[in-house]
């Protein structure tokens, strides 16, 4: 048992056995990649710039990327839609006496569709804030959805460059450093606009 073990370990470390990963995951097709991009709307721990590396990893980088930007914007759009079609239309008469709700409303008052843009480009923002924010509000749905449609379209694309430097770095460890960069790049951005417009 603990030789089996041991040599399943090894196996994990080893070039081929991520390879063979990688391939079993890309002969699933493209629902596979865009459920997992989407769940991430709906679980936000799930790590999305991981994600979108793995599909980069399994299906190439334009694939990868439009599999991640359609499942991104699936789960976006339903989480918006829940809270604007369902808990706004039914419940927010009940809802809305929290204080905590007021201070989302008050929150997406300072918003413009520029900065709607920025929020939505940066990876490290909270999503699921995000859509729950602006969901309970008045913001116009159709300008909500166009500009969050821009935004993670550029911040999926960002990310899929991430994961193909990555994949890039097991030939050429230079890729390694780019890749290290752009993830610190979103990640500093991300933070500084979330200190900017107080998002916990």
């Amino acid at each position: 048992m603990e030789m089996t073990m041991i040599g399943w370990l090894h196996q994990l470390g080893t070039l081929e056995f991520w390879k063979a990963l990688l391939e079993g995951f890309g002969g699933l097709g493209p629902i596979a990649p865009v459920i997992l991009a989407m769940v991430e709307s709906f679980f936000p721990p799930l790590p999305l710039i991981a994600i979108v590396a793995l599909n980069v990893a399994a299906h190439g980088g334009l694939l990868g990327f439009v599999y991640s930007w359609a499942g991104v914007m699936l789960g976006g759009t339903v989480m918006f839609l829940l809270w604007r079609r369902v808990v706004k239309r039914f419940f927010w008469k009940f809802a809305r006496r929290s204080a905590k709700l007021q201070k989302a409303e008050q929150w997406v008052s300072r918003f413009d569709t520029a900065s709607l843009f920025m929020l939505s480009l940066l990876p490290f923002t909270p999503s699921s804030f995000m859509h729950f924010a602006f969901g309970i509000s008045d913001f116009d749905e159709k300008r909500y959805l166009v500009t969050m449609l821009l935004g993670k379209g550029v911040m999926v694309a960002m990310m899929a460059l991430f994961g193909q430097s990555l994949v890039s770095a097991m030939k050429n460890p230079f890729y390694l450093v780019l890749a290290i960069a752009i993830w610190a790049g979103m990640y500093f951005a991300s933070r500084h606009f979330c200190k900017k417009h107080e998002i916990d």
